[in-house]
């Protein structure tokens, strides 16, 4: 009884391995020296729509300050990250140019006066001596006539004083706006010249949360454009803000687009320069996502390999990719629901070679919802 025992066990486990090998396919059972992949079926699959994005805040308007005269530094009074008033002088210029000629400028108003006075006398003595006769009309017109001069010389001689008192001003340093220093390109003792950026001030008030996103998000914004802002150092501090601004052009070296969220109002926790993440709710979308492995190059252009499941064989076809997601692909066209894809051992295939195909169904994908349902 126990040698028969032992005999049925025996024909148990080779029964296993036909069984086991039967269930791979056909194909598989059929030549065990074909290639062996792995496919999957293309199944439309309703894409995500939570986006989380991480940026930084930053001032909505900055100020590029600069001199409006020449000169060399004499002093500097801030330092980056200092809080400025719209009249605090921030630094000062060597006013020794501007000096003399405010002084020449005084100087010049005060013998205009003293000439304006001694003119005035002369005309009113001119006017008595003629109401008595005692003088011609020539006189008197010669004395009104200097009058006249002597006032209109005044009057240059005090808009030149003013001309002097502005450029005097404009070895001092202001903002001209409330404001963060952000940035700081001169020292003490540097000659710099007029219209040269030597301070940036971010201003106060409104506040924008910025991030880089991929061009292909910005082609599907949020469907009410309002995006949660949390501060990544402490999710308690929360915002809300709305699409402000994208930028028209893509960056040359990240390939993302510039998108500035503008923030309704700004918790005094998110300072410039916090770091924050964004968090959108996008329309709803179906599309063909397939996991990374699926991916193969063709002719300098993405494409996939097609399992032929009546021919046994696999083909190459080019497809177009509507955005990458941390695990998927998510593709816009090229594959058809129902198609049979491969997405392990691409490495090794070349167009219309028979493979023993693995077929894994319609597995989920970290980054994808469950499959849409047939219609």
């Amino acid at each position: 009884m126990a040698a028969r025992h032992r005999n049925r066990s025996f024909l148990v486990v080779p029964l296993l391995a036909v069984t086991a090998i039967a269930a791979c396919g056909p194909s598989l059972a059929a030549d065990p020296n074909l290639l062996r992949v792995r496919v999957i079926e293309a199944r439309r699959t309703v894409v995500p729509e939570d986006v989380v994005l991480s940026g930084d805040i930053q001032a909505q308007a900055q100020v590029n300050v600069s001199f409006r005269t020449n000169g060399k530094v004499a002093k500097r009074q801030v330092e980056v990250g200092d809080h400025v008033e719209a009249d605090q002088v921030l630094a000062e210029l060597e006013p020794l140019t501007q000096r003399a000629n405010l002084d020449n400028a005084r100087a010049a108003l005060s013998s205009s006066e003293a000439q304006l006075t001694q003119a005035k006398l002369t005309f009113e003595r001119q006017k008595q001596l003629l109401g008595g006769g005692y003088t011609t009309r020539s006189s008197y017109d010669n004395a009104e006539q200097e009058l006249r001069s002597a006032q209109a010389a005044v009057e240059s001689a005090k808009a030149a004083l003013g001309t002097a008192n502005e450029q005097f001003s404009f070895t001092e340093l202001r903002a001209g706006v409330a404001g963060i220093v952000t940035t700081r390109t001169f020292e003490v003792g540097q000659v710099v010249q007029a219209g040269q950026t030597v301070l940036a001030v971010a201003q106060d008030g409104a506040r924008d949360a910025v991030f880089n996103v991929f061009e292909a998000l910005t082609a599907r914004p949020p469907s009410d454009h309002t995006v949660d802002i949390t501060l990544q150092a402490d999710p308690s501090v929360k915002a809300v803000g709305r699409v402000r601004e994208i930028s028209p052009t893509v960056d040359a070296s990240t390939g993302t687009v510039r998108v500035k969220i503008g923030l309704a109002s700004t918790p005094p926790a998110m300072g410039l320069g916090a770091v924050v993440v964004g968090r959108a709710q996008f329309a709803r979308e179906e599309a063909v996502v397939l996991p990374w492995s699926a991916l193969y190059r063709y002719g300098n252009e993405p494409a996939v390999w097609i399992h032929d499941r009546d021919k046994g064989t696999v083909s190459v076809r080019p497809v177009v990719i509507a955005r990458y997601g941390p695990n998927i692909i998510v593709l816009k066209s090229g594959v058809e629901p129902g198609e049979s894809v491969v997405v392990a051992g691409i490495q090794f295939l070349r167009p219309g070679q028979a493979v023993a195909a693995i077929d894994l169904g319609q597995p989920t994908f970290q980054g994808a919802a469950a499959p849409a349902a047939r219609q």
